[in-house]
């Protein structure tokens, strides 16, 4: 069942339903196609307005608690900001959030967010599909991985002054998860530029994938031949491997992920049933053939 406005509680003083609901009618059958509201159990989703959205959160570049990010990120300087394309790309260099942009339409996207801890959202983004960007940057034919740099700056990032993580935060997709469709280079939600605490300016978004996946604030996209390394695999390889792929039939050695609770759902919500792929079905032909136990 295709996410909707619905599903998302709109963020009241800012724009009303109608123009929101002509924008994403803009995007046509192209979206449809290429299934980008994924499978879910629209009755079964809880609301989730502006303010939850931006204000619980993992961004562990400023602090461990949920609430950090909204506390700290306001230190962030993201104007001037610049992302690197390098690596095995014809046309490498360095591009800013307003050329990245311009090379591919902005879309909205409602999409289905799956913590790695067990909770979850619908997110409204906006942004662009990450295949465009690096198409026109020309992928080589060797290249078969991309990775992603998230921003080092300690002195706007209390978290980075601790010794818990090697900074800078690191992830990777395999070059055919990144070039799907539904792989989103994010640049707001809402209707608004992305909010600081949520990985301003530009952040990955890859639905199908637990949220630490999808890396925050990036300034560099390296395509590569070789599997990049990845921040939480380093740190705990027995418990958060390369792919990330959401999964009920696979537990956290520390806790279960048949379930998750759903964020603004009340006391009364309860849990709901985790879908495989977080119902994103239309990428499990990436997998075919693939043990997902063991590459989890």
């Amino acid at each position: 069942m295709k996410l909707t406005w619905d599903d998302v509680t709109p963020k009241a003083d800012f724009m009303n339903r109608r123009k929101l609901m002509q924008g994403a009618l803009g995007l046509g059958a192209g979206l449809i196609g290429a299934g980008v509201a994924g499978r879910a159990r629209a009755a079964d989703l809880t609301p989730n307005s502006f303010e939850e959205i931006t204000t619980y959160n993992n961004f562990y570049e400023f602090g461990w608690d949920k609430s950090d990010p909204a506390k700290y990120a306001s230190a962030l300087t993201i104007d001037p900001w610049s992302i690197e394309i390098d690596g095995m790309v014809d046309a490498p260099g360095s591009y800013s959030v307003a050329d990245i942009e311009a090379m591919a339409p902005v879309e909205e996207r409602i999409y289905r967010f799956r913590c790695v801890e067990a909770w979850s959202m619908v997110i409204p983004w906006q942004g662009v599909e990450l295949g465009k960007i690096l198409a026109k940057a020309g992928v080589q034919s060797g290249a078969k991985y991309v990775a992603f740099t998230s921003v080092l700056r300690p002195d706007e990032m209390p978290g980075q002054r601790g010794g818990s993580i090697d900074w800078p935060y690191v992830e990777g997709l395999r070059l055919d998860e990144a070039m799907h469709p539904l792989t989103l280079l994010a640049t707001g939600l809402y209707g608004e530029a992305m909010p600081k605490q949520n990985g301003a300016p530009i952040r990955l978004v890859v639905p199908w994938k637990y949220g630490f996946k999808s890396a925050k604030s990036l300034v560099k996209i390296t395509l590569t031949d070789e599997e990049p390394r990845t921040t939480w695999k380093d740190l705990a390889p027995r418990e958060y491997g390369f792919y990330a792929n959401v999964n009920p039939e696979v537990d956290h050695p520390r806790w279960s992920q048949a379930t998750e609770r759903p964020i603004g759902g009340g006391l009364l919500a309860g849990r709901q049933e985790t879908l495989m792929f977080n119902g994103y079905d239309e990428v499990a032909s990436l997998y075919t053939g693939m043990d997902l136990k063991a590459n989890y």
